[in-house]
């Protein structure tokens, strides 16, 4: 339960269908002296987070408790976060998160203390096949609130122990639910993109816990001429245009981050598109693992449209995913995730395509 409106319906919906509901908060808070600044404010948002979730259990007439989970937090998603970033690469935490907190240290933890099921408020849902002997992911009923994306990286085991209760609902159904039951969230805004950086100013954060990232280098064309000076690798993403600070005929965008030569290389907005990618770290939900080419849906950001693509598999254990399109600004770190229909079929992190052909 992170004090949210859609934890909170979660737990409320599975103590109407009978279960016995146990509402857990996760204390997330950093733990390393080489802190963000702000980090009073950051331990600040965990603790109301917590105290809020705790008033909502009270309504709901179920126990509530909080686990400390900060070092493998500390270790697993931040300091990861700290050295995709130090490689040029822009990770995604929620994954990470999911991946090797949530669902796994959390769900250990739960299933140890005689818990069947670990719940959470994501907008998905998990059938069983019971021909295949197989569990599925599938997307949430509510397509602009569905975080199927963020899941490909559940196991077999973590889905047979995990319920999504909102996975068939949409937003406004799950506030009206809050509502009606008077909980004391119903209010809340939506939950930051980061977790543990709640003013969004990353770069601050990262300066402090890598202030090697920041050391200044060449920004050069796709011919490889210098045309300019950054001030640090971190403040820059695949398809970027601002803060790049270079006058220029036509406007200008971070093509690629060499982090071995600590240089940017920028080129216009055409130079973004590219129709292939190699992806590692691979995940099936679908199947055990890919043999042969597989056509399939694919999206390279949360945000992004997903398009057709074919997947094949390497000798390294890596896959190749070829796009019907070209596909803008594909970004070393992010994680392209697989579709059929409504069902995830597995996902990876995108790696980088290696040296620049400059012109």
């Amino acid at each position: 339960m992170s004090g949210g409106v859609d934890s909170s319906v979660a737990a409320a919906l599975l103590k109407e269908k009978g279960y016995e509901v146990l509402g857990i908060s996760i204390n997330f808070s950093p733990i390393s002296r080489k802190c963000h600044e702000n980090e009073k404010v950051i331990s600040n948002f965990f603790e109301n987070s917590c105290r809020d979730a705790h008033r909502v259990a009270k309504v709901l007439g179920i126990p509530h408790g909080e686990i400390n989970l900060r070092s493998i937090f500390e270790e697993k998603v931040i300091e990861d976060f700290c050295q995709e970033y130090s490689q040029g690469h822009t990770p995604n935490p929620c994954i990470r998160c999911n991946q090797y907190v949530k669902f796994e240290i959390l769900l250990k933890e739960a299933q140890r203390y005689g818990a069947d099921f670990l719940a959470t408020g994501h907008y998905a849902r998990i059938i069983f096949d019971p021909e295949k002997e197989r569990y599925f992911l599938k997307k949430g009923k509510d397509k602009e609130k569905d975080q199927s994306y963020f899941l490909y990286i559940l196991t077999q085991r973590q889905l047979a122990s995990v319920l999504f209760p909102l996975g068939n609902l949409k937003k406004e159904e799950v506030r009206s639910i809050a509502r009606k039951l008077n909980l004391p969230v119903v209010r809340r805004p939506e939950s930051q993109e980061i977790c543990f950086i709640p003013d969004n100013d990353y770069v601050s954060f990262l300066k402090k816990r890598i202030p090697e990232a920041f050391y200044p280098g060449p920004i050069i064309n796709l011919e490889g001429r210098k045309i300019g000076q950054h001030k640090g690798i971190v403040h820059f993403t695949v398809g970027q245009r601002r803060g790049i600070g270079i006058a220029a005929p036509c406007p200008l965008y971070v093509i690629g981050i060499i982090k071995d030569r600590n240089t940017i290389v920028v080129g216009n907005n055409d130079d973004l598109y590219k129709k292939e990618l190699k992806a590692s770290h691979i995940n099936w939900i679908a199947m055990d693992k890919l043999t042969e080419p597989l056509s399939v849906k694919a999206k390279i950001r949360y945000k992004s449209k997903e398009t057709r693509a074919v997947c094949r598999p390497l000798d390294s254990g890596k896959i190749q995913i070829e796009f019907e399109k070209p596909q803008r600004a594909i970004t070393p770190g992010q994680s392209v995730v697989f579709y059929n229909g409504d069902f995830i079929l597995g996902g990876g992190i995108i790696e980088e395509e290696g040296i620049f052909n400059f012109k």
